[in-house]
């Protein structure tokens, strides 16, 4: 699996990342990335936006495609409508009583009511090939809503998320507003609600960082903490809402204090009668234990610290989806000249030893030493025939190749 480079390093044929920032793309990640607001307008972009969403798609998605809570949600000004209002039975055959009712949704949009579509990267084929790319793109796990909004409406008032965003135009316009942070970089556990006073105050009292409209084919990239507010001008507007959740240098921290576990002094329990809200008690065993976590840190080893991170992130982002049927009959008829690849957007990584490793999101699979100049070749992206691999015979590639392709590692582009 191709790693994702620092800062300055993001080469130009990120074909996702490409349609989301105009400009260089070393330069978006020295300068803006998780600093500043970057308004993208549509000509120094490749394309507008209609092959990846359009109102023809939502009204689809919205009465012909079963849709269930909480793949919708409806909002007006700020506040949230109950499921209940828009949703009802599936009908004869279907045990379900939260399918979206097209009509009542209808109903709702007509009052000034903003639809949001969300987790679109599941739903809509064409954007989950581009959060797949998205993902491989920028190293972070990607999802996908679409805020689709009646002409002089406003969803939401000012708030702030906390992952970073883009905001891809898809039809109409709508208004702008991006302010400064009040909480730079928040958490998962951080909610613009903790501070809904000073978000209130900063977008009423503060000048603006960006205060524009963004027509079809126009990108904004909000930072995680920026506040922001919009508003639909003359037409129904279609805007994307990518939001890319942010691997943070906490995360780090926070598995690192995971790995102390290990460590029995770390584990051994506080003094018998321990007063948890007395600070004179805390601040007399306080240093003993900092002393102890910093050891931790300082001897931590950075396989020990990859590993953990492996599981916790690997599993939160889902390869391109595979057609099973199809699948399975690429198993079935695979001979010597088959084109293979990697899964697009599956993460794995090649462990060289007796016996070699890969590593997938969900499980560990082992080979021996030999394959692991075939492994390596076929877990670099690229197309490789069947029979042409290195190291290894032609019977032992058919082997080899198989047992990916009936691990979902590797799929056939062969027509």
């Amino acid at each position: 699996m191709r790693t994702v480079p620092g800062a300055g390093l993001l080469p130009d044929e990120r074909p996702a990342l490409r349609r989301c920032v105009a400009g260089e793309l070393d330069e978006f990640a020295r300068s803006y990335w998780g600093k500043r607001a970057l308004l993208s307008h549509g000509p120094a972009l490749p394309a507008p936006y209609d092959d990846l969403f359009s109102l023809t798609a939502a009204d689809e998605l919205l009465s012909r495609r079963g849709l269930r809570t909480p793949f919708l949600r409806i909002a007006k000004n700020g506040a949230v409508v109950g499921d209940k209002e828009f949703t009802g039975s599936g009908g004869v055959g279907a045990e379900i009583a939260d399918q979206v009712r097209d009509d009542k949704v209808a109903a709702l949009f007509a009052d000034g009511h903003t639809v949001v579509l969300q987790a679109l990267h599941r739903t809509w084929p064409a954007l989950v090939d581009f959060a797949t790319q998205l993902t491989v793109d920028a190293g972070h796990p990607v999802q996908i809503n679409a805020y689709i909004t009646p002409a002089e409406s406003q969803g939401f008032s000012a708030h702030y998320d906390v992952h970073d965003v883009f905001v891809l135009q898809v039809a109409g316009e709508k208004h702008w507003a991006v302010h400064e942070p009040v909480h730079v970089d928040p958490l998962r556990n951080q909610p613009w609600t903790d501070h809904s006073a000073a978000v209130a105050a900063a977008a009423r009292d503060k000048a603006p960082v960006v205060d524009d409209v963004l027509r079809p084919g126009d990108a904004l990239y909000v930072p995680r903490g920026f506040l922001h507010s919009a508003k639909a001008l003359g037409g129904v507007s279609v805007h994307l809402t990518v939001g890319l959740h942010t691997m943070t240098r906490y995360l780090l921290v926070q598995e690192l204090a995971a790995l102390a576990a290990d460590q029995a002094a770390l584990r051994a329990a506080l003094p018998l009668g321990f007063d948890p809200a007395d600070p004179e008690q805390i601040s007399e065993i306080l240093p003993e234990v900092a002393e102890l976590f910093i050891k931790q840190i300082q001897s931590a080893r950075p396989d020990d610290l990859a590993a953990r991170l492996r599981r916790r992130t690997w599993a939160t982002t889902r390869p391109a989806p595979l057609p099973p049927l199809a699948h399975a009959a690429s198993i079935t008829s695979l001979a010597v000249g088959t084109t293979v690849r990697l899964r697009p957007g599956l993460r794995c990584r090649v462990v060289p030893g007796d016996p070699v490793i890969l590593y997938l999101p969900d499980r560990t699979i082992t080979f021996p030493p030999a394959t692991l100049s075939a492994l390596q070749a076929l877990c670099n992206g690229t197309d490789h025939k069947l029979g042409d691999l290195p190291a290894l015979n032609e019977q032992d590639q058919l082997v080899l190749v198989r047992r990916l392709l009936t691990e979902a590692v590797l799929i056939t582009t062969t027509p």
